[in-house]
């Protein structure tokens, strides 16, 4: 890894202070709670969207604003810039599929964790699917990705 590359000694520190506030706002909402969020999806309560539609204005502006005064990240170095993902099958497809998990379990991915340090020991079980679900989606498309490789004299 090149010196223009390397990862600032602050970065892993403030990754878990990160992760620290991230935590402690879901708690603080009620949001690491499955109730809550099944409530939400059920369209009894709307604190879901408040906490989501907050932190979404705050990550916005803050992205939009780093960029007119910066060119590169301070921790990692890397330039900022767009990341354009197109509207695909996988997408709407892939959106759809964690819509139903999210709706079956009650949570979200950054939300189980928190929900741990809530005491919701359960959502262990919600965790381990997760990771055997991606697991399998990820041994399904390297299993596509072999058959679509073209055959090579060798084979």
């Amino acid at each position: 890894m090149s010196a223009e590359h390397e990862q600032h000694p602050l970065f892993m520190p403030l990754v878990f202070v990160g992760g620290l506030i991230f935590g402690f706002g879901l708690g603080f909402s009620h949001m690491a709670q499955p109730e809550v969020v099944i409530n939400f999806l059920n369209f009894d309560d709307f604190g879901l969207l408040f906490v989501m539609g907050g932190a979404a204005v705050i990550t916005g502006i803050t992205f939009f604003g780093i960029g007119l005064f910066r060119e590169r990240a301070p921790l990692t170095g890397s330039v900022y810039a767009r990341r354009l993902k197109t509207l695909d099958r996988n997408v709407v497809l892939g959106g759809g599929i964690f819509g139903v998990g999210w709706g079956l379990s009650g949570i979200c991915p950054g939300a189980a964790y928190a929900s741990l340090g809530v005491g919701n020991i359960f959502i262990l079980y919600g965790i381990a699917g997760m990771f055997v679900g991606a697991y399998i989606q990820g041994f399904v498309r390297s299993s596509r990705a072999d058959e679509d490789a073209p055959a090579t004299a060798a084979d």
